[in-house]
């Protein structure tokens, strides 16, 4: 079951990977044109600073990564040709959440509806397999020299029905689901709980769940909140690097073994390159080390709630750069990211360094079998063989 879980997570995060500089480059143009943003705060006053704003912020979010990540799912199942018809259902799915049917049958805008982020992961790849059975079909059907007129009309035949299926039937059902697990979250950050969702996610991280977590959710999540105030909290609640960093220096002053003497490296390839599966096997290797995180997590998550902390991006990487290219332009959110990160780490830091004291990780006389052991380990994560 966990590795079906994680094969899933897996595929979601791989629809929305490759796209991340789209991300970024959204995130950026939010910083740069929105009414609070960086320019504005410099002091221009070029009157196409809103043009910009108003004609890139709103139609990106709605319709340009939405279309991007189903075309990657498709195409992650079935090439180009999958892509396309993943693009073309996607349009349907934004298309249905976006507006309904009034009373007469007239199409009225819904207001507050969110990206289809959700709706375009799960169209995606259902339209890539809808596209590759058609193909398998007509394929040994199909005379010589009718390849591309049944190519194209099967294509475009396929999209009619599956914009039409996304507009009346997953558009409005993805709306209402993501409504209601953004209801859910905004409840619990009016309760002033926000921080208590640290307890799932890093349950979730260290059996590399990581990606799907950030961007199958949290990255969607954000995006919204970006669009209305600029910034989020929604974008560190999982890719915050402050209490890996913690772990991993309670390992290396704290540690001991093959732990101890990897942990300079991984807190570089961590907290530089923004790689967090590297850090897993750590708390792996000693399960109680996930108290160290949730203490690191859920302090950091209380300094960002005080100050209304957010980044303008989500940072993927999630590296120290990420954070420095997405800090906010207000002053007190600002400096609430880079406090709750050192807070963060020094919680981290503080709960690990004790806990090894108390349940040291177990210190192999042979060498040789320690190493097989963290070799082990870390073979789970992502580039490191």
């Amino acid at each position: 079951m966990l590795e079906r879980v994680q094969r899933i997570g897996g595929f979601l995060s791989s629809m929305v990977i490759p796209n991340i500089g789209a991300f970024i480059a959204w995130g950026l143009i939010t910083a740069l044109f929105i009414p609070d943003g960086w320019l504005r705060k410099l002091g221009a006053d070029w009157a196409w600073i809103d043009d910009v704003s108003g004609a890139t912020v709103g139609p990106m979010i709605t319709y340009l990564l939405p279309l991007l990540i189903a075309y990657t799912g498709g195409k992650l199942i079935y090439g180009h040709r999958g892509g396309v018809l993943g693009a073309i259902a996607a349009m349907g799915v934004i298309g249905g959440a976006a507006f309904e049917l009034a009373f007469g049958g007239d199409l009225v805008p819904f207001e507050g509806s969110p990206p289809q982020f959700l709706g375009a992961m799960l169209v995606g790849p259902l339209a890539g397999w809808v596209m590759r059975e058609i193909d398998k079909y007509f394929e040994p059907r199909t005379p010589a020299g009718f390849e591309m007129l049944i190519n194209n009309f099967s294509q475009g035949i396929a999209g009619i029905l599956l914009a039409l299926i996304g507009w009346r039937i997953i558009g409005p059902i993805m709306r209402e689901i993501a409504n209601a697990f953004s209801n859910l979250v905004g409840e619990i950050d009016d309760r002033g709980l926000l921080p208590l969702i640290d307890l799932p996610i890093e349950v979730a991280k260290v059996l590399f769940l990581n990606n799907a977590i950030n961007h199958g959710v949290l990255t969607t999540l954000g995006t919204e909140d970006v669009a209305e105030s600029g910034r989020s909290i929604y974008f560190m609640l999982e890719s915050n690097p402050g209490p890996g960093l913690g772990l991993l220096l309670a390992y290396w002053f704290a540690g001991k073994g093959l732990a101890k003497l990897s942990a300079p490296g991984s807190i570089i390839i961590h907290f530089f390159g923004g790689i967090h599966e590297v850090y897993f096997p750590y708390v792996l290797m000693n399960p109680v080390m996930i108290l160290a995180m949730w203490a690191g997590g859920i302090s950091a998550d209380i300094i960002f709630v005080i100050f209304d902390a957010g980044l303008t991006l989500p940072p993927s990487p999630g590296s120290v750069f990420a954070y420095i290219g997405g800090t906010p332009t207000d002053g007190a959110a600002a400096a609430g990211v880079w406090i709750g990160m050192a807070v963060g780490a020094a919680a981290a830091f503080f709960v690990g360094s004790i806990l090894l004291r108390l349940f040291p990780v177990k210190d192999m006389t042979d060498a040789d079998d320690e190493s097989d052991d963290m070799a082990d380990a870390m073979a789970g994560v992502p580039g490191i063989s």
